[in-house]
């Protein structure tokens, strides 16, 4: 199995697709007004209108409601996106983590969280767990 996308509905999605393109500097591939998808070289982040959620099972997603989901994305300069989202809601300003890493946190246009942040150092593999 592989992890392909993750979708956020929307009201509007091309106020969305653009905040995510400005962000991103990808151009979003749109399949029509009600769908477009920011793909990068490790996943996709798709944006579907309201009106397809009628396609999988209305009243199943509503837009603007999450508060538990964090979409991240690693970029090589965080202070650089941050200039990009002028206007943006920041939540947390370019700071330095415990961890070592440098991370930006806005909120995008449908207030849904957004993390980008650049590595301290190369990501290490979790060491194996028992059972899995």
């Amino acid at each position: 199995m592989d992890f392909v996308s993750i979708r956020i509905i929307t009201t509007d999605v091309a106020r969305l697709a653009g905040f995510y393109e400005r962000a991103t500097g990808v151009d979003a591939t749109w399949a029509n007004e009600d769908f477009a998808e920011i793909r990068t070289s490790t996943g996709t982040l798709a944006v579907g209108s309201i009106r397809t959620v009628a396609s999988f099972a209305a009243g199943s997603a509503e837009p603007g409601a999450n508060r538990s989901v964090i979409v991240e994305f690693e970029v090589d300069d965080v202070e650089g996106v941050h200039a990009k989202l002028a206007g943006a809601e920041v939540v947390q300003e370019p700071t330095t983590m415990p961890w070592g890493n440098r991370s930006l946190l806005v909120r995008d246009p449908d207030g849904n969280l957004v993390n980008f942040f650049r590595r301290a150092t190369p990501a290490v593999p979790s060491p194996a767990r028992p059972g899995l």
